[in-house]
């Protein structure tokens, strides 16, 4: 029979303190409830004497929240605490979560008291907790750099006065996996009481510890992870619980433990959050960045074709997402390409294998990544029509006006045919040359993301801007290279423009090819 882990997410409280702005009520409503909806156990809303809108929205969630336990951290400070239960007072069932510093460094320079002082301020202040809740959480903050035998007799004494879970953080990160572990092991030999409390940790990230020190806890018996999606937070953030709910699954014979996530919202709700927070998620982030199941490698590609297992520990299915990524460049096989033709519905008698292979080392060399819509352009046009610009411009003028309306005249060559259109429009310069560019064109595309890349480490590089937009229910990309940021925009745009008339003549090909 396996055993629970409590899974303690913190992004509205420890993960929101590394935001350049605040987030506001209705946008940390819908983080509790996206993490509600994934399963998370307590969720810890926020520091309510922290400000008026910290308290506003912690008294929002405890109203809302149906199924997670709502938690509120507080100082041990008697204000604190009172307002920390008052926030919460819609909630049938919460969590008082308090803290205090424990390592010497702390005690002397941080909070300039005696060890006994200390003792005195965790005890009172739990038992005042406790008359509005009989769930009191306690904090021996830096924990990872307190004495073994003055981390047990606080935590031995807390217990007494009446905690039910003791939280042990590496508030700095400063442990190792065996260190950290060895504390754990260390409270449940020499702490008479710690039977009657859940063990907690809350690991910091300096040192990218944090959720091998989470994991080490857990073997060494901790029942609770404290942690944040995507793993944000101070300094470096906080233990990514994705990685540590994923690895208690994959590891479940080993580790013998379970969550009550559900494991298919995890991606949904990682990418609701990096939205609203408007934080990036690294692209070789573990579980949920972007080349977290993608595969380049012509020998990685052809073994996930015959069985995903051979490069793939866990599926892209079990968090959510549709498949794996097959990301065509230099390095991808034949077995690569055929995977992507058959995917769009051609047959190997439809084109020539070798010579399409062939034309896509050429072009993956020159560009990079190769997609889809190359192959397409590859297996069915002449060269003469691959090597076809048909949109060039001529000249562009983009202004800004103090009134805030930007305007966009641009002048483009259409095949033989110049065509000029301008366009005006109060949401940004990059908003006037978008429906610049689809009126010039009649293109029903739909603008969907712009990344601009800085690479100006010298004053001879350039700066890259990758678009990507829709166009019946295809992606496009283009990507543009310019000193100047707004001509790599333009020149962006015009790359797309002409994949996607390539990609209306191959349609016109195929249509003749099938009569």
């Amino acid at each position: 029979m396996t055993e629970q882990i409590i899974i303690f997410d913190t992004t509205l409280r420890d993960g929101e303190q590394a935001l350049q702005v605040s987030l506001n009520v209705e946008e940390k409503l819908k983080i509790a409830l996206i993490l509600e909806e994934m399963g998370i156990d307590i969720i810890e809303a926020g520091f309510p004497i922290s400000s008026p809108g910290d308290f506003q929205s912690v008294e929002i969630i405890s109203k809302t929240l149906k199924n997670s336990k709502i938690c509120s951290l507080a100082r041990c400070v008697k204000k604190d605490i009172e307002i920390a239960a008052e926030a919460m007072h819609f909630a049938k069932n919460f969590r008082i979560h308090i803290f205090l510093g424990t390592s010497p460094l702390h005690i002397q320079s941080k909070l300039n008291k005696s060890f006994s002082e200390i003792i005195d301020m965790a005890t009172s202040s739990i038992k005042l907790a406790k008359r509005y809740t009989n769930d009191i959480e306690f904090s021996c903050e830096d924990a990872g750099r307190t004495p073994i035998n003055q981390l047990c007799y606080i935590v031995e004494n807390v217990i007494k006065a009446g905690a039910t879970t003791i939280n042990i953080p590496d508030t700095v990160g400063y442990t190792i996996p065996n260190e950290f572990g060895q504390i754990i092991r260390s409270l449940y030999n020499k702490v008479p009481n710690i039977d009657k409390v859940i063990v907690s940790v809350h690991c910091h990230n300096d040192l990218g510890m944090a959720v091998a020190n989470s994991i080490t806890a857990i073997q060494a018996g901790a029942r609770q992870i404290e942690g944040t999606i995507n793993g944000m937070g101070e300094r470096a953030g906080n233990t990514a619980l994705e990685e540590i709910i994923l690895a208690i699954k994959l590891k479940k014979n080993s580790l013998n433990l379970n969550t009550n996530i559900h494991y298919e919202k995890i991606y949904k709700t990682s990418q609701i959050i990096s939205q609203i927070c408007n934080t990036i998620i690294p692209e070789n982030k573990a579980i949920v960045g972007a080349n977290a199941f993608s595969h380049s490698s012509g020998i990685h590609q052809d073994g996930v074709l015959k069985n995903r297992k051979n490069y793939e520990i866990i599926t892209p299915e079990s968090i959510g997402l549709k498949n794996n990524k097959l990301n065509l460049t230099s390095r991808s096989g034949r077995a690569a390409l055929k995977y992507h033709m058959k995917e769009m519905g051609y047959g190997e008698k439809l084109y020539n294998i070798d010579k399409l292979y062939n034309a896509f080392l050429k072009l993956a060399d020159k560009t990079g990544q190769v997609f889809d819509y190359d192959l397409e352009v590859l297996a069915f046009m002449d060269e003469k029509e691959q090597n076809t610009e048909y949109f060039r411009l001529e000249k562009f003028n983009i202004k800004s006006k103090s009134n805030g309306i930007s305007s966009a005249s641009i002048k483009l060559y259409c095949g033989n045919k110049i065509k000029t259109e301008t366009m005006e429009t109060q949401d940004g310069f990059i908003d006037a040359i978008y429906k610049t560019f689809k009126k010039i064109t009649n293109f029903s595309m739909n603008f969907k993301k712009i990344k601009f890349i800085a690479l100006k480490k010298s004053i001879n590089t350039l700066d890259a801007v990758k678009i990507t937009v829709e166009y019946k229910n295809r992606q496009f990309y283009g990507i543009g290279y310019n000193k100047d940021i707004i001509t790599s925009l333009i020149h962006a745009m015009i790359h797309i423009l002409n994949n996607i008339w390539k990609s209306k003549k191959v349609n016109i090909i195929l249509k003749n090819l099938k009569k």
